[in-house]
């Protein structure tokens, strides 16, 4: 195995002997100049496969120690649902458990998103998720708050890609394109199609779909937070409430404050870190 590029001190991009991009990691493994050959391969402790090369930028900003439990935490995903995940489980949950953290730090009250209870609806992820908020607390020493469960529980739920048929996801990309459309048409911007908050703003929208199939939309009460963010960024919720118009038409569904409040979140995001005019 070769490493090609380091992004911290143990953790690097490689090639393996099919010249395929990875990532490893194992301890002081992004130490030496790069490239270099790995000849003890007992010294990788864990790979990963066909990330998108888009967060590799993201890898670089997250500190090292919330990255190296995020792919703990992975892995004992993978070991433990009985699918194909999203290769990109890994830079997104590490991006969530970073800001959680930091979030926590800054606003130790505030209510966090969808704190309602969904272990009845997906037990295995919502166990990975407790598994989860025990093993920040006991490596990194914070305590995050029990809706943080279901947030992280909802990263496995959202990385299982066999369960989107191949027609809905070819509507959904469809779907996505025209939201894309109305966004950049709405605030007069180019989107970053290859941008993180952009990635993840589709994969939201994918399983949004997914959860108005299952008839599991988001029911919670933040609606003060919602009439806040309604109050503050009225150009993004009308953009938001224009693109739930076209979900309820197209998928003859109604959707909730609560879905229209991530929407919100996501295209504020993407407005926000988009770097294309």
């Amino acid at each position: 195995m070769k490493a090609i590029k380091k992004i911290n001190n143990n953790v690097a991009i490689c090639l393996d002997n099919n010249d395929n991009e990875l990532i490893a990691f194992g301890k002081g493994i992004g130490f030496q100049a790069m490239p270099y050959q790995i000849t003890d391969l007992s010294t990788i402790s864990m790979t990963f496969y066909k990330m998108d090369q888009s967060f590799y930028k993201l890898l670089k900003e997250i500190p090292e120690d919330i990255f190296e439990i995020s792919a703990i935490i992975v892995k004992k995903a993978q070991m433990t649902l009985n699918c194909n995940l999203n290769p990109n489980l890994l830079p997104g949950l590490a991006d969530h458990i970073n800001f959680a953290i930091k979030r926590m730090k800054k606003f130790k009250e505030m209510k966090m998103l969808f704190s309602y209870d969904i272990e009845k609806l997906y037990p295995e992820e919502t166990s990975l998720g407790r598994y989860a908020v025990k093993l920040v607390e006991k490596k990194l020493f914070v305590k995050l708050p029990d809706s943080e469960i279901t947030n992280i529980a909802m990263h496995f739920v959202n990385a299982e890609e066999e369960n989107i048929s191949e027609k809905t996801a070819l509507d959904v990309e469809q779907l996505i394109e025209e939201i894309t459309g109305i966004i950049e048409r709405e605030f007069k911007t180019k989107i970053d199609r290859k941008g993180f908050n952009y990635n993840r703003f589709v994969i939201h929208l994918r399983y949004y779909i997914k959860r108005i199939e299952e008839n599991k939309q988001f029911l919670d009460d933040n609606g003060e937070l919602f009439k806040a963010m309604k109050e503050k960024n009225a150009k993004i919720y009308e953009c938001a409430e224009r693109i739930s118009v076209i979900i309820d038409e197209k998928l003859n569904s109604k959707i909730t404050e609560d879905e229209i409040l991530y929407l919100m979140i996501h295209i504020g995001r993407i407005l926000k870190n988009n770097t294309i005019n």
